[in-house]
């Protein structure tokens, strides 16, 4: 099993440093072209500025392989801006144009919904399966999720409210796992999602 982490913008040593405790490091890959991609069986698309990841993605000449491997059902779990760019809508925000997306989640977003970055915080998130308690939730210019559509089915929960949803093997969470020192959800992940060459 290889795994990669989207390396062009964002919170990449993070997911990079977390998969390395989690997995071999030799089978972590940080992909930065479609090569890359090519060679991993799952893929952690970081948190970032999304409108800055969508770019830089089309810039590598990543974004028609990557949609490809998503129409197949390519494993992928996205944090805060990368859950961003596989939602299947944006709702308009007040932080300016809003990024391209993959749609392959059937959830409707917005942008920094929380507020700015002084609004941040940390708070705790209860994950569907996930054994050993609340999962600590770090909050960053956190997108909202407005809707759920019938594919996708709510994963984690700060309160009552919905912080990350599934839709077929595609993760997206509102909050950032990597910027924690808790492994759980990573290793969740992997465990029901990787795919053994």
């Amino acid at each position: 099993m290889k795994v990669g982490v989207l390396a062009l913008q964002g919170d990449v040593p993070e997911h990079l440093r977390a998969l390395g405790k989690v997995v071999p490091g030799t089978r972590v890959v940080a992909v930065r072209r479609p090569a890359d991609l090519g060679q991993v069986d799952t893929l952690f698309l970081p948190g970032g500025e999304s409108t800055t990841i969508a770019r830089l993605i089309g810039d590598a000449g990543l974004w028609q392989p990557l949609a490809s491997r998503l129409a197949e059902g390519f494993p992928v779990l996205a944090t805060c801006a990368g859950f961003i760019l596989l939602a299947r809508d944006l709702a308009p925000g007040s932080s300016g144009q809003d990024p391209p997306t993959f749609k392959v989640m059937d959830v409707r977003l917005r942008r920094n919904d929380y507020g700015t970055q002084r609004e941040s915080f940390e708070a705790p998130v209860s994950v569907d399966g996930l054994k050993g308690g609340p999962f600590p939730g770090v909050f960053i210019r956190a997108p909202r999720i407005l809707a759920i559509g019938a594919s996708a089915k709510p994963l984690a929960w700060r309160g009552d409210e919905v912080v990350g949803v599934r839709d077929g093997a595609v993760w997206g969470v509102t909050f950032h796992p990597e910027l924690s020192d808790d492994l759980r959800l990573h290793r969740k992940f992997l465990e029901s999602h990787a795919r053994p060459r």
